[in-house]
């Protein structure tokens, strides 16, 4: 976790020994000669750093579902029935405490409250809310630990995102799945570390911008950057080879371009050109594995069923969530899905309606799944967004129709699987979901807590740059959510 460390790893023997002045090369060579070739054992292609894990984790992979745009606690978890009594009223101020809105709401002449139009109910033996538009994810929530009281810095959707994918605001930071590939690997030597699926979305609203480095390496190095796979066409550019090439010119070429590569090393060890030669490799791996990944054909008809009728469609959430599952039951470390069009400033009935269609029992067939398959155990799955929907409506109110703009203040975000306690609800809003009242928890104390359940001290897991040691949590005091953990 430190360049000088890392350079120093990256060197050649000719380098090593050629800078040393102790010209123990003929030594060295005697060495390796006595060596059994046989005796070694094939090393990984995504090992883990020395010293990592830091303690016995309870998860082996991460598939964190991210809802872009914000989608709003008030109508999904976090149930305030006394609000039918404020409709149309204004927020008080003792509620606002003066605190800073988006210029799209500061302007106008009221913040009339808009009470959800979704009904609520209790499910599983804990008791835990949820609106009617999951009755998916509803049936599972005793396997479910919601946080209610998450909080972040940002107030607008890009460095909300920045925020809560690389635990700051300020570009070029790595995001949690490149922190994970970096520090632990992965036990798959033919996919990708941390694979970023980014399906489309039934609404026909607009929707906001992915940028890439929501899952890319920041300073470490680019070997450890999400891997996306695209939705139309095939899954990774280029892997299918020309027409005319055949595989063995393929590899031949590969072999030969590696050298060249190896030469470029040798005279300027530059780590990028080893990530250069690693890359390169696993697309060549990809070549055969991806296909096979993306074949749904060997699932059974059961299995389809469960994740409902969209799942057939490339580029959809269900297809996705399937592809997740397969991912990490190959060894992939961490999985990424993006959904977009939640960003609800208007008509915000009817389009969460379609997001949680999308959404809701694909998410929960995913949970299913990975628990049939005895994976659940060992595959730590989240899901949120980058911050809530104020209770205010922005623009017009009527009984039937309401926007919300962002608020960062509280938001609902939701851990199951590798080490979580479920059925548990952690955190208080208040009565108008616009403060923490109870437990808050800041995006980084979740950042910090999957990292503990990978087995990863945050603490401890630093990377020099810039004179800092840099942490996936930043330079704050975090801690992970120990009332989560089993």
């Amino acid at each position: 976790m430190n360049p000088l460390h890392d350079y120093a790893l990256t060197q050649t023997r000719r380098q090593f020994f050629g800078s040393s002045g102790l010209r123990l090369g003929g030594a060295a060579l005697g060495l390796l000669a006595g060596r059994s070739a046989a005796a070694a054992p094939a090393a990984r292609v995504h090992p883990p750093l020395p010293g990592l894990p830091h303690h016995a984790p309870t998860a082996k992979a991460v598939i964190y579902l991210h809802m872009n745009g914000g989608p709003s606690q008030l109508d999904t978890f976090d149930h305030k029935p006394k609000l039918i009594d404020h409709f149309d009223k204004d927020l008080p101020e003792s509620v606002r405490k003066g605190q800073r809105i988006t210029t799209m709401t500061s302007g106008q002449a009221r913040l009339p409250v808009a009470p959800s139009l979704f009904k609520f109910a209790q499910h599983g033996n804990c008791g835990m809310w949820v609106s009617e538009l999951l009755p998916h994810t509803a049936k599972l929530v005793d396997d479910i630990a919601l946080v209610r009281s998450v909080h972040t810095n940002a107030i607008n959707h890009d460095p909300a995102c920045t925020f809560v994918m690389t635990g700051s605001e300020t570009p070029g930071k790595p995001s949690v799945g490149s922190w994970l590939a970096y520090g632990l690997g992965s036990e798959s030597d033919d996919l990708p570390a941390f694979v970023v699926l980014t399906p489309w979305w039934t609404s026909k609203a607009a929707a906001q911008a992915l940028f890439s480095r929501m899952w890319a390496s920041g300073f470490l190095p680019t070997k450890y950057s999400g891997v996306a796979l695209r939705s139309v066409g095939d899954p990774v550019l280029y892997v299918q080879n020309p027409a005319g090439v055949g595989q063995a010119n393929r590899r031949a070429m590969l072999d030969a371009l590696g050298e060249l590569n190896k030469k470029a090393h040798e005279k300027y060890a530059d780590p990028e050109t080893l990530t250069r030669i690693a890359q390169y490799e696993m697309a060549f791996r990809m070549q055969t594995s991806v296909p096979d990944l993306v074949d749904l054909s060997k699932e059974t008809k059961e299995t389809l069923d469960l994740y409902g009728p969209e799942v057939k469609k490339p580029g959809s959430f269900a297809a996705s969530a399937l592809l997740a599952r397969r991912l990490v039951e190959r060894g992939t470390r961490v999985v990424q899905i993006l959904h977009r069009g939640w960003d609800q400033h208007g008509n915000l009935p009817v389009e969460i309606k379609s997001q949680c269609f999308d959404t809701d029992q694909p998410t929960a067939a995913l949970l299913t799944d990975l628990k049939r398959r005895g994976l659940l155990d060992s595959t730590l799955v989240v899901w949120g967004g980058e911050f809530g929907r104020t209770v205010y409506s922005q623009g017009r109110l009527t009984k039937t129709d309401y926007g919300r703009d962002h608020h960062p203040r509280n938001f609902c975000m939701w851990l199951a699987g590798g080490g979580i306690k479920g059925g548990r609800v952690y955190g208080e809003t208040d009565d108008f979901s616009y403060n923490v009242a109870a437990d808050p928890a800041h995006v980084n104390d979740l950042n910090a807590t999957v990292l503990h359940c990978l087995g990863v001290d945050h603490d401890k897991f630093t990377f020099k740059f810039q004179g800092l040691d840099q942490r996936l949590t930043g330079v704050e005091e975090q801690h992970p959510i120990t009332a989560l953990l089993r």
